[in-house]
């Protein structure tokens, strides 16, 4: 039997990843990614509303929801950056979102003592998450 690179032995050998471009998945990763910092952020804004910017504490579950949703984006960006590598935009925007990331860890602190955060911090901490997400957003849709 002849294995053409096209026919369906060769295939079944190399195995079905083979056959895929890596910066098909790489996209999708990012895509992904984009679309768990969204819901993440209405999390984010719906807790700065209707909590900090009111000087009322957050309750853990949706203060926790936030974080899950946060650190799930950044290891969907994070895996391709590592595995099939990232071009420039997309690393430019984990940066900016880990330090948003860190900015949110400052402000779990705050919130694990049992004080609710100041607004500047607050206003920070969204800003750069949303530079961040701005930049991914470029990145996915070849705005950059």
């Amino acid at each position: 039997m002849v294995v053409t690179p096209h026919s369906s032995a060769s295939r079944d050998a190399d195995g079905p990843q083979s056959q895929e471009d890596p910066s098909r998945y790489q996209n999708s990763m990012l895509i992904y990614s984009l679309i768990v910092f969204t819901v993440g952020a209405s999390a984010g804004l719906a807790l700065a509303a209707a909590y900090v910017l009111r000087q009322r504490l957050a309750p853990w579950p949706m203060s926790l929801l936030h974080a899950a949703l946060g650190a799930t984006g950044l290891l969907l960006l994070i895996y391709p950056a590592l595995t099939t590598g990232i071009s420039m935009a997309p690393l430019v925007a984990l940066q900016i979102l880990v330090i948003a990331a860190l900015a949110g860890i400052y402000l779990a602190s705050i919130h694990a003592r049992g004080e609710i955060a100041k607004k500047p911090v607050v206003f920070i901490h969204a800003a750069v998450a949303v530079i961040g997400f701005l930049v991914l957003l470029g990145a996915v849709f070849d705005m950059f």
